[in-house]
Formats: structure tokens, sequence, C-alpha cells
């Protein structure tokens, strides 16, 4: 899978393939749903910089969550971490749309969980800004960013069950990533 983990050293998954397929089927995510996702990279793949226009402009006027890319004392946004971090959403799209999921892949998803919590949050960046992002944020996200999303994979002439079926993978997959990401939030033996 191109460029989803641009590190060699990313931390092995705490979650393994087999737990993996056991979390897909408590989502009821098939095989339909990875061509539902593969479909939506052909129309999604020209629209990444449009559609992270629409998620930063709604994270943008929620002050709760623009705090997350803030300096903690300043309260002033940190431009340059937003821009790397858009960098890397916009790779998350592609990658979603792939619907690729190896062990690198799941890796990687265990990276971008780190990141979003107080274990290694601007690491990546040398970012100066707040050192976790709040747990209850990440799941309350899914909503924005699936039903934003929506008209991006209409665009291209499918039909409305395609697209139905496209935006069902999207919050399945959504779904799933989140509850990867959520690893470093939970006590041990917890997950």
């Amino acid at each position: 899978m191109a460029s989803t983990n641009p590190t060699s050293n990313a931390a092995r998954s705490p979650v393994t393939p087999a737990e993996f397929e056991l979390m897909k089927k408590t989502a009821l995510f098939g095989d339909d749903d990875v061509r539902a996702l593969r479909l939506s990279h052909d129309v999604l793949h020209d629209q990444v910089e449009a559609i992270l226009d629409v998620w930063y402009g709604f994270v943008g006027s929620q002050p709760h969550l623009l705090a997350s890319f803030s300096h903690p004392v300043s309260g002033q946004p940190q431009g340059e971490y937003l821009a790397a971090v858009r960098k890397r959403f916009g790779q998350w799209i592609l990658d979603t749309a792939q619907a690729n999921y190896d062990q690198r892949w799941l890796d990687y998803q265990h990276q971008i969980g780190l990141r979003h919590h107080r274990t290694a949050k601007n690491r990546t960046d040398g970012a100066e800004a707040s050192p976790i992002v709040p747990f209850r944020d990440l799941f309350a996200l899914i909503f924005p960013v699936t039903v934003t999303l929506k008209p991006f994979l209409a665009k291209k002439g499918h039909s409305a069950e395609q697209v139905e079926q496209m935006h069902a993978a999207w919050l399945k997959s959504g779904l799933l990533q989140l509850t990867l990401w959520s690893h470093p939030y939970v006590k041990d033996g917890d997950f």
C-alpha cells in the first residue's frame, strides 16, 4: 500500500489480523464493502483537497475541536501542524478507499491512534499543540466526516444505490479505524 506508513519503525499493532477479522464481522463489513470502498477511490481521488476543505472548515469552526491543533497555553492554532496533519488526512482518504487490510495497514492504524493520544501526539511533527485529542471527539467526528463525504461520492454519476453502498462502506470502515485508534485510550486488558 503506497505511502500509508512512511516510517519503517512503526510499532506493531496490538490487534492481530484475526482479531481485526472479528471486528469486521461485528461491523457487518464484508467483501461488498471492500468493493464499494475501492469504487470510491476512483470517485474521490481527485476530490481530496475539496473534501479536506469541508472537513477542516468544520473543525476550524468548532473551538473545542480546533483546540487539539492549538498551543495549549496561547490557544493559537498551529499552522504548520495543521498543514502536516492535512497531508496525512488526505492520504488517509486514499488509503481508506484502497481497502488493503494487511499487517502494515494495522500497524499504521496503531500509529495513528498513538498520534491522537498523549503517548505520541505532536512528536511526528515536533508540534507544540494540545497533548491529546480527547477521546470523546474521536467517535463523534465519524458523523460529520461521513455525512459530508456523501455528496462527493455522488459526483461521478454512480447510481443512488452505488452511492449508498459506498457511503455505508465508508461509515463501517471509519468506525473500524476509529476503534483501532482508540487502543491507546483503553486500559490494558480491556480492548
